[in-house]
């Protein structure tokens, strides 16, 4: 009854734009130069939820956490702290993109990134994209993206922001942000470490999280040079260095480990002349891991990937609201391993993007890609994109496109399993966004449809198992999200809240896919008056089938958290926050992966400071 009541509140609530508003809504965000242009120039028909810096600054770093919490995003999470994966609209973890900077860096492996890698604190603004994006940004974006930006600004400004952070399990996260920029020079760097022991009991059991411990280190530099008023040069670089035990679900297993290395290095230039607009950019991303079976011996199996990806477009304003952008991109991925011989894919992708504003009412947005590989026959993508607005109170918004998502070098080389044959999965997605606007209150919803061919699996085939092209997958659904404020003399109310109903349909057994609820909402409450923080946050999850026939026997059940934080800024210039937060406070005892329990209530402490 509890959870019934929860989830018809969270649904009240929700049903856009949280934007920067969320927990601390008195700050905003500064205007700021995004690497990824094309997130703002050719997105105006599609959802966009904006996390800011002073919502990533708070919790616990991980961007497990900070989206699981904040969007309608389902994770799949394989203990606290281990291996997360993201499903989108009722997708795939391999079929929602990420991009750093305006670059996709899924791994060219597996196919995704784990979110549990991903420290958010070295970023400046998260941005989650939903809806098919591949035409912008490459394989993988069928359900959605996630956008992980650091700014570039040029105010004249020296700061700098040290965050520590101290909390359950023995878990240190500690953060280093620093900014100098002239009228010309700008200088952004990061650097963040964190570690846990993660040795959490579990609820309603007298048994640990075993073998659970992980690490990470995160170093950063982001630097940008204005020549002069038409000429400017960025460059954007990231390492990172991790280690992750695996946790155990018996005593008896042998305890194992994976240690990771990423480097992320990319040069933008910008140049202006008259109504045209030019950028090349020129990344260079590696990405290594080696995994120990038993961390006792010295023996691992490893793999690794190098990507050179160039990129240049050419963008020309035929008339006052009328854009065209010509753009033409190539990509080389080079891989080995323990189970890849050495392999090689050319990518080479030709673009046409155009934007028409007509009056101060209607615009529209058309988007096509076509790529030229030599490694699979890459499919002819579009996107088309509407967006009228009938009053100052409600705009409507219609996009449709085709997605597509390529073989992984795993999938196609894996020895003993690797299947050259394999054809890219591809997508066609239609959207209806309903967007209302009144004062303080906005209000969205959005209704989706996908359906996904070729979908990539696994099978057992007589000798092994190998990749093959399989499934048609159908998802449908309706998101929302909704956000007020209020200001009563100091006091300053906040609420905001999404919710997810989907239907992902595998269409040979006409039953839902496993590990993607039904259901999902969140809801945050905040409160502001003077120095003074405080919010009170919700999440229900459905439950969710853990078997292809949807047999009950094995469901998940639906779980319901709450967290409750409360932070007090000191000094003349309010220069120190000191906060605390608790989570799960009503120490619920769930799971999101069967058999994978995840902590009861757990806290976590946090001192910022701003000079």
């Amino acid at each position: 009854m509890k959870k019934t009541i929860v989830l018809l509140l969270s649904v009240c609530y929700s049903v856009v734009s949280f934007a920067q508003t969320q927990i601390d809504s008195i700050q905003y965000l500064d205007e700021i130069e995004l690497s990824d242009i094309k997130l703002k120039t050719y997105t105006n028909t599609q959802s966009i939820l904006k996390l800011s810096d002073s919502i990533i600054k708070k919790g616990n770093g991980l961007l497990t956490h900070l989206l699981n919490n904040n969007s309608t995003i389902y994770f799949k999470e394989n203990g606290f702290g281990m291996v997360s994966s993201p499903s989108f609209r009722g997708t795939t973890a391999q079929q929602t993109a990420v991009i750093w900077n305006g670059i996709n860096i899924n791994s060219q492996l597996n196919g995704q990134t784990d979110f549990s890698t991903v420290n958010t604190k070295i970023f400046d603004n998260i941005d989650v994209r939903s809806g098919g994006g591949s035409v912008l940004y490459g394989s993988g974006a069928i359900g959605g993206s996630i956008h992980l930006n650091n700014k570039i600004t040029y105010n004249d400004q020296d700061s700098h922001f040290i965050g520590v952070n101290y909390g359950s399990f023995n878990t240190v996260n500690n953060t280093y942000k620093g900014h100098f920029s002239t009228s010309k020079l700008s200088v952004n760097a990061n650097i963040s470490y964190l570690q846990s022991e993660n040795d959490y009991d579990y609820v309603d059991s007298n048994k640990t999280n075993l073998n659970g411990e992980y690490y990470s280190n995160n170093i950063g530099l982001n630097l940008g040079y204005k020549i002069n008023d038409n000429n400017i040069i960025k460059t954007f670089s990231n390492y990172y260095d991790g280690q992750r035990h695996f946790s155990l679900q018996l005593p008896t297993e042998t305890p194992s480990k994976y240690k990771n290395r990423d480097s992320r290095n990319l040069i933008e230039y910008t140049g202006f002349a008259g109504d045209f607009t030019s950028k090349l950019k020129i990344a260079y991303l590696t990405e290594t891991y080696k995994y120990f079976s038993n961390i006792e011996r010295d023996s691992y199996t490893d793999g690794g990937v190098n990507s050179l990806i160039v990129k240049y477009d050419l963008s020309y304003k035929l008339g006052e609201n009328m854009t065209i952008n010509p753009l033409i991109d190539y990509t080389q991925n080079t891989g080995e391993g323990s189970s890849i011989k050495k392999v090689k894919r050319n990518v080479t992708g030709l673009n046409v993007l155009f934007k028409h504003k007509i009056g101060s009412r209607f615009l529209y947005e058309v988007t096509t890609r076509q790529e030229i590989t030599n490694n699979y026959e890459s499919p002819f993508l579009y996107s088309l994109g509407l967006k009228y607005k009938l009053s100052e109170l409600y705009t409507i918004t219609v996009n449709g496109s085709k997605n597509y998502r390529v073989p992984t070098f795993n999938d196609l080389y894996w020895q003993d399993g690797g299947n050259l044959d394999l054809k890219p999965e591809s997508s066609y997605q239609i959207e209806l966004g309903n967007a209302f606007t009144y004062k303080s209150i906005n209000l969205s919803i959005t209704g989706f449809y996908n359906d996904i061919t070729d979908m990539i699996r696994w099978l057992p085939t007589s000798t092994v198992w190998m990749p093959i092209n399989t499934d048609n997958v159908k998802t449908y659904g309706v998101e929302g999200k909704f956000n007020v404020e209020k200001l009563i003399n100091k006091h300053h109310f906040s609420l905001s809240s999404t919710y997810a109903y989907t239907v992902s349909e595998d269409q040979q057994r006409k039953k839902q896919l496993i590990y993607v609820p039904y259901h999902k909402a969140t809801a945050t409450l905040g409160y502001n008056y003077k120095r003074l923080s405080v919010y009170f946050q919700q999440l229900f999850v459905g439950e969710v089938f853990t078997q292809s026939d949807n047999n009950a026997k094995y469901n998940i059940d639906a779980y319901y958290l709450s967290n409750m934080g409360v932070d007090y800024t000191l000094g003349q210039k309010k220069s120190v926050k000191m906060g605390v937060q608790v989570n799960n406070i009503f120490n619920h005892n769930y799971q999101s992966v069967l058999g994978r329990f995840m902590p009861g209530t757990y806290f976590n402490t946090y001192f910022n400071f701003n000079f």
